[in-house]
């Protein structure tokens, strides 16, 4: 069941989720024909021999399928990978901030995106990458809606995997103006990623992998808004749980940044999308 204090908490995941927001605060609107001159969203793009995998990206909560991925899509097409973005858990009235929605719901249009993205590449699985919600939400893709087989790795960046308790955070409220009027709108998709809710607890029941599918997680210990940080990890015979400052010790990225514009995170993405070909990821990978 939920906490008992879920509603103070769904408060402090909408304050908190907010601060991706205000740091990929540019609209949609003005970004929506970027994706395909930059390389993603290309639907002709066929994987090569090098690639062989379309990569599709997977966003937060309150993120969309551009503002979230400025770096990191424009980062694995230059590697030459074929790059693909989805927008899901839309609420009616509710322009620019996705994922609200019932994550069960948003994983159904994760499904739907996938098959269209392997139809156009002519590939047979697909890689995923998501960050917060975009790295947990694939997983219940994967366990009951058939995704384990049209998926070889699911890389997530800073994931919810075991919910959040999200310590503290009501405090941040009052800086977001508006925030207040966000709550007037049922958000399941917030009270799902609680901690102990009936979606996360269905999600974990029986282990948190799938037989066929290579997970990697990464982490940052700064993260303010999945709490505590070590709730990220997953428990697998096929899973590579990865703590940012292990990589580089002065890295001081947190939830909204690992996922948006840290290029040592995005190094270790590129190691996981291609371990055969993988290179120590370091401080000097902020630069690579």
């Amino acid at each position: 069941m939920l906490p008992r204090n879920w509603k103070r908490a769904v408060r402090s995941l909408t304050a908190a989720l907010l601060l991706t927001a205000a740091a990929t605060a540019v609209p949609a609107a003005a970004h929506a024909g970027t994706a395909p001159s930059s390389g993603w969203n290309d639907y002709s793009c066929k994987p090569s021999a090098a690639h062989p995998r379309p990569v599709v990206l997977v966003h937060g909560t309150f993120g969309n399928s551009v503002d979230n991925w400025l770096v990191l899509a424009p980062y694995l097409v230059n590697r030459g990978y074929c790059v693909f973005s989805l927008d899901y858990g839309q609420l009616p009235g509710v322009p620019l901030f996705n994922g609200l929605g019932p994550i069960d719901k948003s994983a159904g249009q994760l499904d739907t995106f996938v098959d269209k993205v392997l139809a156009a590449t002519g590939a047979p699985k697909a890689d995923l990458v998501g960050h917060s919600q975009g790295g947990m939400m694939p997983r219940y893709y994967l366990k009951f809606l058939g995704g384990a087989a049209k998926v070889n790795s699911l890389v997530g960046i800073a994931p919810d995997n075991h919910g959040t308790t999200l310590n503290g955070l009501t405090n941040l409220l009052p800086y977001f103006p508006g925030a207040g009027d966000l709550l007037t709108f049922a958000t399941p998709g917030l009270a799902d990623q609680m901690a102990g809710s009936p979606f996360i607890t269905r999600l974990n029941q029986g282990g948190d992998t799938v037989p066929g599918v290579h997970y990697t997680v990464i982490a940052t210990k700064y993260d303010e808004v999945v709490t505590p940080y070590g709730t990220q990890f997953l428990s697998g015979s096929d899973v590579h749980n990865v703590k940012l400052q292990d990589l580089c010790a002065v890295d001081l990225s947190e939830h909204v940044a690992i996922g948006t514009i840290d290029r040592i995170a995005f190094h270790e993405v590129a190691n996981a999308l291609d371990p055969a070909h993988a290179t120590p990821t370091t401080c000097a990978s902020a630069v690579s």
